[in-house]
């Protein structure tokens, strides 16, 4: 089987995880500190706060910048459901906005910019796929309205100088199919040191000080100070994310490449299949995208590929056609999401991936489309 997604494990892996059941100290501490720093790094930023996964990333941004009742963010409805849930666990509304088209699955600026009311507080988008969202146009949007911008950057992780500079704040997912994994886990960025601070203190039940502080010496009690979360990443992630984090630059060229050769494969033999966004924009190569003919039946082409043993998936369901969401918010419609929607199909692409996997799985492909 051609998986569609899978992480790269090693010895390396084991031998950090054996450190830390060896040292004994599980929790929160001095790898979480280190896998931070490594991240802002690499980012280009001056400072990262480690959570416990993307969604609780979403949370404490909203939290930290006292979005809640009352107020308004603008969501793409083409996303993981996480996006607008944590807008919705926040207590705010979340206001579907159409992608651009087809070709490019990102957030419309122009239908952002027809949905601001006075209630709109925020606007958050999403680089979908790892293909990296025009921050410089929405950032003049959101100063243009006196809005907040924030990034679902969970499939961009690696994309230093593109994301988490120009916006208020970015979550980043370590989740097992990520460009890198700690199984479970995430990152926020945060512009704003006094914002960033006040993430890194609703992590962990707004207390003053933690539990690595006490153990140590380093104080003896604590006040709690804001009503906190407990979205903390532990050592054994973190121990994950040290190893992981330094082949992430090599594991997205090798993404970049694949992509870059399924592109050339399905214009040769499936040039009515499309692949969204241009050939140099931009990207982690997080996943690889495609977009079926409307004519195709594309249950019966998965169906078909999973007999040749080729995994495909669909990102995403659009979230305002899922129950919960039309019963709350209406029924809302976004055409160019809804067609986009109906048409995706995401092929295998991971770094354990070869050429000759690409070329099977596109073989797998036209073989289904003929049936």
């Amino acid at each position: 089987m051609i998986e569609l997604g899978a992480p790269v494990l090693g010895e390396a892996e084991k031998q950090a995880l054996v450190a830390v059941l060896d040292d004994q100290w599980l929790t929160m501490g001095a790898r979480v500190r280190a896998f931070e720093r490594a991240f802002a790094e690499l980012h280009g930023v001056e400072d990262a706060v480690a959570v416990s996964s993307a969604t609780a990333a979403l949370q404490l941004i909203l939290a930290a910048f006292d979005v809640g009742a009352g107020d308004e963010v603008l969501v793409p409805s083409m996303s993981f459901v996480a996006t607008t849930a944590a807008v919705v666990h926040a207590g705010a509304t979340p206001v579907f906005v159409d992608i651009e088209s087809p070709d490019r699955p990102h957030m419309s600026l122009d239908e952002a910019r027809r949905s601001i009311t006075p209630r709109t507080r925020a606007v958050m988008v999403m680089h979908y796929g790892g293909f990296a969202v025009d921050l410089p146009a929405w950032r003049g949007l959101a100063d243009e309205h006196g809005l907040l911008l924030f990034e679902d950057a969970a499939h961009a992780s690696g994309l230093g100088g593109v994301t988490g500079v120009g916006t208020d704040a970015a979550a980043y997912s370590f989740f097992t199919n990520k460009n890198m994994t700690t199984a479970e886990g995430g990152m926020v960025v945060v512009a704003d040191e006094a914002r960033r601070e006040r993430v890194r203190l609703l992590r962990s039940h707004g207390m003053t000080t933690s539990t690595l502080d006490r153990d140590r010496g380093r104080a003896t009690g604590y006040d709690v100070v804001a009503c906190g979360y407990n979205f903390r990443m532990d050592e054994l992630r973190a121990a994950l994310g040290l190893v992981q984090i330094e082949r992430l630059p090599e594991w997205n060229r090798t993404r970049v490449g694949l992509l870059a050769r399924y592109r050339g494969l399905l214009h040769e033999r499936l040039p009515e299949v499309g692949v969204p966004f241009t050939a140099h924009h931009p990207t982690s190569g997080h996943i690889m995208p495609t977009v079926l003919p409307e004519r195709f039946d594309r249950a019966a082409i998965m169906a078909s590929m999973r007999a040749s043993e080729v995994q495909t998936s669909v990102h995403y369901p659009a979230v305002h056609q899922f129950a919960y969401y039309r019963e709350r918010f209406g029924d809302v419609r976004l055409p160019h999401t809804e067609v986009f929607s109906r048409r995706e199909l995401t092929l295998p692409l991971h770094p354990a991936l070869s050429p000759a996997d690409v070329q099977r799985v596109v073989d797998a492909l036209a073989a289904a489309a003929t049936r």
